[in-house]
């Protein structure tokens, strides 16, 4: 029996993700109170709720059914999903398929390169595609680590994430910071599963990892595209720096991320030091040669 969902295995097991965590009082039902069997909402219950036959849900979580835009749109309402939720719930269901696949190697555009280069004081990096890290400017190497020194093929932000302890110690809030990463990475894996190289890092962050395994089941997702990080530099101590995304036009898998602070912060005089740190750093290395 064949589906006509783009992957049914995800799809079924973020829909069951998602129904656990509901109970029955957080969508309008009775709750006797008395002990359940499963946890949070049975796929009866959310039949209910969205108006379909349990048959048809049954078999639309373990992947034998393909459903609507209509039931799709009603069961991101009934679930109570977010945008990132929904638009994944899409991707997964095969609605939202229209770019095609491409999984030639990236090279970062050159006006991305360009611009890069005139970012002097400015940390910058550009991420590709599964948070491959394709450039990045002297600020953002002062600010993270030296990106040339990792070889090309582990140079990806999400590994750096959970298993770089220097990228961990610069975090505070490393949770957040991973499983943030980790929810971008999962909506990647919905756009193209069959990325050799995405499944290759998943399979080798699960195995290295116990926290990344844990939370990569969870089948939490997200899109962001402006946020606020604290991170703990050992030059130029705490910095709060707000980020944003540039999604490059002739590429839209290239996106440059740029980290800035409010002027006349201490985060913002404490990057002009950083600036001059990597400046001095520069030259030493340069004479050294």
């Amino acid at each position: 029996m064949s589906s006509g969902n783009a992957h049914p295995g995800e799809l079924g097991a973020f829909l069951k993700a998602r129904r656990t965590e509901l109970g029955p009082a957080q969508v309008g039902l009775p709750d006797s109170g008395g002990r359940r069997r499963v946890k949070g909402l049975r796929r009866e219950e959310v039949a209910l709720l969205a108006s379909i036959s349990p048959d048809y849900y049954t078999r639309l979580e373990q992947g034998r059914r393909q459903a609507s835009e209509p039931v799709l749109d009603t069961l991101a309402r009934v679930l109570r999903l977010d945008d990132s939720e929904r638009a994944y719930l899409f991707e997964l269901s095969g609605k939202d398929a229209a770019r095609p696949r491409r999984r030639t190697t990236q090279k970062v555009q050159p006006q991305l390169r360009r611009l890069l280069d005139d970012l002097a004081t400015t940390p910058a990096v550009v991420l590709g595609r599964r948070t491959d890290i394709l450039a990045w400017n002297p600020m953002a190497a002062a600010l993270f680590t030296d990106f040339a020194r990792i070889p090309e093929n582990k140079r990806n932000f999400v590994r750096l994430v959970f298993r770089d302890p220097a990228i961990r110690a610069l975090y505070p809030d490393w949770d957040w910071v991973a499983r943030t990463s980790l929810a971008q990475l999962r909506m990647e894996a919905a756009r193209d599963p069959q990325d050799p190289r995405l499944v290759e890092l998943v399979g080798e962050l699960s195995l290295q990892d116990p926290d990344f395994r844990r939370w990569w089941g969870a089948h939490r997702v997200a899109v962001q595209g402006t946020g606020t990080k604290v991170l703990n530099h050992p030059v130029a101590g705490e910095l709060t720096l707000d980020w944003s995304f540039l999604t490059c036009t002739a590429d839209p898998d290239q996106q440059l991320i740029t980290l800035t602070a409010e002027p006349g912060t201490p985060s913002h005089d404490r990057l002009r030091i950083l600036a001059s740190w990597a400046a001095q750093s520069a030259g030493h290395s340069a004479a050294d040669h």
